[in-house]
C-alpha cells in the first residue's frame, strides 16, 4: 500500500488518526505536511508519500487487507502491494485476453509498483509484476516473485496508445522484471551485463540478437501464473500466442492483426500489438514453456 496526495479511503482516515489531524478521508497539502514532519523526526525521507517504510515506523498494516499474501491452487505464493486508488482503475471487469510484458528494468518488482504509484502517468500498472534476477548477476533476492499490484477485476493501461479501451478493460496484464535487448553486452540504459544473464537468439529479434534472460525462475512461476489466471478468469491461454508457436517459432512474437484487433481472445504478448515495442522477446525455454501450457 502506497498513500500520498490525492489518495482517498478508510487507510487515509487511520492515517489521519495516528498524526492526530482532521480525519476526513483524504490526503491533501495538509496530511502531506503532517507526513513530512513525522518522516523528518523520525530518519526518514522526507518526500510525504507514505510507502512501506513510513508505515513500518508507524506500525500501520501496509495493504488493505490483513492478508498480505495468499497461494494459488497451484501452489504459486502471491504477495501484494496494492497501488493507491487512482493509480489503476477499480471494478469487476471480466477478463478475456492476458498480456505479457516485460518491464525494462531492475529486477525489484515492489520497486516497479512503487514507481508507478510516484509516476504521474495515471492509471498505468499490470495486475501483476514477476520478479527476477539482477542484470548485474549478484542479486536473486526477489527472482521469481509475484507481486500483485490491484485487485482481481481492475485494470491498468498497460497496451499504450494503440491498444483498444475494450482490450484494456477485458484483460490481465502481467510484466516481468526484465531489460530487454542488449547490445555488446550493455542494457539501452549503458549498464554491462553479466554473462550469466545474456542469451543470445538463433534468429535477431526485432534488430537484436542480445538479450537479458528470463530466469528458471521466472518462467516456471510465470507458467504457474498464467495457469491461475486461466482457471480464475476463464481464459483461453493455449490460443493466441501459443497456438502460433506451434506453427510458426519465434516468429509467434511478431505483430498480428488478430491480436491487436482483439479477434482472437486468449494469451499475447505487447509485440503482437505493437510494432515499436520489445516486450516479450522469445528466448526458447519460454517458447517451450508456452507451447506446453
Amino acid at each position: 500500500m502506497i498513500l500520498k496526495v490525492g489518495s482517498r479511503g478508510a487507510e487515509v482516515k487511520d492515517l489521519q488518526e495516528f498524526l492526530e489531524i482532521d480525519a476526513d478521508g483524504i490526503f491533501g497539502p495538509g496530511t502531506e505536511k503532517a507526513v513530512k514532519q513525522f518522516q523528518a523526526e523520525n530518519g526518514l525521507v522526507a518526500d510525504g508519500v507514505v510507502g512501506p517504510q513510513t508505515l513500518d515506523v508507524m506500525g500501520i498494516a501496509s495493504t488493505d487487507n490483513a492478508e498480505k499474501s495468499y497461494v494459488t491452487e497451484n501452489g504459486l505464493l502471491i504477495n501484494k502491494h496494492y497501488l493507491p486508488v487512482g493509480e489503476y482503475k477499480e471494478g469487476a471487469w471480466n477478463k478475456e485476453y492476458l498480456f505479457l510484458h516485460h518491464t525494462a528494468g531492475w529486477h525489484n518488482p515492489y520497486n516497479t509498483i512503487d514507481h508507478w504509484a510516484n509516476d504521474n502517468r495515471g492509471a498505468v500498472a499490470t495486475e501483476f509484476v514477476l520478479g527476477g534476477q539482477s542484470i548485474k548477476g549478484n542479486d536473486n533476492k526477489y527472482d521469481g516473485e509475484v507481486v500483485q499490484a490491484f485487485p482481481e477485476g481492475g485494470f491498468g493501461w498497460h497496451l499504450g496508445k494503440n491498444g483498444s479501451r475494450h482490450m484494456h478493460i477485458h484483460s490481465v496484464g502481467i510484466e516481468v522484471n526484465n531489460f530487454g535487448y542488449l547490445k555488446n553486452g550493455r542494457t539501452y540504459a549503458g549498464q554491462l551485463a553479466d554473462d550469466s544473464q545474456i542469451v543470445e537468439l538463433n534468429e535477431p529479434f526485432r534488430g537484436f540478437s542480445e538479450w537479458h534472460r528470463y530466469s528458471n525462475k521466472q518462467i516456471e512461476n510465470l507458467r504457474k501464473l498464467i495457469l491461475h489466471i486461466a482457471d480464475r478468469d476463464n481464459i483461453d491461454v493455449r490460443a493466441g500466442l501459443p497456438a502460433l508457436i506451434k506453427k510458426n517459432g519465434a516468429k509467434a512474437f511478431e505483430f498480428n492483426e488478430d491480436a491487436y484487433y482483439g479477434k482472437v481472445k486468449g494469451l499475447w504478448t505487447h509485440t503482437n500489438t505493437r510494432k515499436d515495442k520489445f516486450d516479450m522477446f522469445p528466448q526458447q525455454e519460454l517458447l517451450d514453456m508456452l507451447v506446453n501450457l
